[in-house]
């Protein structure tokens, strides 16, 4: 039983140990191999797509191609041109062609005045013979008031749907830009997240080495400490900011939003405003919204003429042409020519609809009523928006100045903080508020020049520049 036993435990110590070693060559095989020094596989690299360099209004025409609610908008003005397209249609004549063939039951009678002997009558006496042939071309034409108005006010709308265009373009524009200079103001604080952590890094060696030394006491190496950690999870929150930022943009402009892109312009100083009068002459001209809501007024007022005219006959006019005959030929038996037209006229005088009309009559006022309010209050928020963003504008771009000589001076007191504190002048905690003052400053700085980048941007929407 023992020689038994050890034969069994040495047997099955060999299988494992065989199991093992296949199992290894299997996973060695699947594994992927790491490229030798030399080989083909360790000198081929795979080229790094190189990232893409966007000025804003490069930015702008990618987003115009892509974004879904302005080809929405270019749908709507597209299918508004062929209602009034349509609407023209109507206005004019009209002509169609038809072919039929009638089989009637014959009634047993027969008419012996025909043209070539007896024919067979039908027997539907409302039939003209037993086989009938209609090969004809007919011309229509309805005149109508309503109609006209109908025309006028599908215009209208088209043109409005044109100005809606033009205000979605817009729209995309404002969003274009946030986007943007969100980057670039994301970025910006990042570099500002750098440079502090690079401050409180430099003041975190100075204090160790001035505690080595025992020029300082331990507190000042525990506040350096404290500073420096502060400072590393600012700039880490900073780079994910900025990479949000990116990604949003992204989103507008490339089917994948993780595309790698550069902003071209984003250094660019900026430009002196221009007058604001010119601004409000070109913001009154060229404003998408007021053109909007004057053509739906437009087209209101239509609507109520339309409405009107329901009152007032419609005339109408048919020409026939063709061949209406018991056999498809010009010319039929004993030479009679089938050939021929027909013409009428028809006036359709409404005489009672149970004040339907006038029940359209009054929607289409009240309609129009809310459309010259809509234009009121455009125009009241055109003059509010001007001149929030000329003075927004203004605003910002002279703080501009203002922050960088905040800058300079936040910059310049941690430089005469540190030397005093170096001289031992100086305690800790002045050189930790230096570094924070100098970190508010030029975050400070980013945002003012993204508000005043911001506001140019709006203007310039505003009035079409962009």
């Amino acid at each position: 039983m023992c020689r038994f036993g050890s034969w069994r435990n040495w047997t099955g110590a060999r299988f494992g140990g065989f199991l093992l070693l296949v199992a290894s060559a299997v996973a060695a095989q699947s594994l992927p191999q790491a490229p030798q020094p030399g080989s083909a596989s360790a000198t081929t690299a795979v080229p790094a797509r190189p990232a893409t360099s966007l000025t804003l209004y490069q930015a702008i025409a990618v987003a115009v191609k892509s974004d879904p609610l302005f080809a929405t908008a270019v749908a709507n003005s597209k299918s508004a041109r062929l209602d009034a397209a349509i609407s023209r249609s109507a206005l004019l004549p009209n002509a169609t062609a038809n072919g039929v063939y009638t089989y009637t039951q014959a009634s047993g009678f027969f008419n012996k005045d025909a043209p070539g002997g007896l024919q067979a009558l039908p027997l539907f006496v409302a039939n003209d013979s037993i086989h009938e042939y209609w090969a004809q071309i007919l011309v229509n034409q309805n005149i109508s008031l309503a109609n006209l108005a109908t025309y006028r006010r599908s215009r209208a709308q088209a043109a409005q749907a044109s100005a809606d265009l033009e205000s979605a373009r817009r729209d995309l524009v404002a969003r274009v830009v946030s986007a943007y200079f969100s980057v670039v103001n994301t970025a910006e604080k990042a570099g500002v997240a750098q440079r502090a952590l690079d401050e409180a890094q430099s003041f975190d060696d100075l204090t160790k080495k001035l505690e080595a030394g025992r020029e300082v006491a331990h507190a000042d190496v525990v506040k350096a400490d404290l500073e420096l950690q502060q400072r590393q999870r600012e700039y880490a929150n900073a780079q994910l900011a900025e990479e949000k930022a990116r990604l949003d943009l992204g989103v507008l402009l490339f089917p994948d939003p993780r595309t790698p892109y550069t902003l071209a312009d984003q250094n660019q100083p900026l430009a002196p405003l221009p007058d604001e009068a010119a601004i409000e002459t070109a913001a009154s001209r060229q404003n998408p919204d007021l053109r909007s809501a004057l053509e739906a007024l437009h087209a209101a007022q239509s609507a109520v003429a339309a409405a009107r005219f329901a009152y007032l006959p419609a005339i109408g006019f048919n020409y026939t042409w063709g061949i209406n005959a018991p056999e498809l030929a010009a010319n039929g038996r004993d030479g009679v020519r089938n050939l021929g037209y027909s013409a009428s006229a028809t006036i359709n005088v409404p005489l009672w609809d149970w004040f339907a009309t006038q029940d359209r009559v009054r929607q289409s006022e009240y309609r129009e009523k809310a459309a010259r309010a809509a234009l009121t209050n455009t125009q009241r928020l055109l003059i509010a928006q001007l001149d929030e963003f000329y003075q927004e504008a203004q605003v910002a771009t002279d703080q501009v100045a203002s922050l960088r000589t905040s800058v300079a001076t936040a910059r310049e007191s941690l430089r005469l903080t540190r030397l005093r504190y170096q001289a031992g002048e100086a305690l800790a905690l002045e050189v930790v508020d230096a570094e924070n003052s100098l970190a508010v400053a030029e975050d400070a700085l980013t945002d003012g020049i993204l508000r005043s980048r911001v506001a140019r941007a709006n203007l310039q929407t505003l009035t079409g520049v962009l």
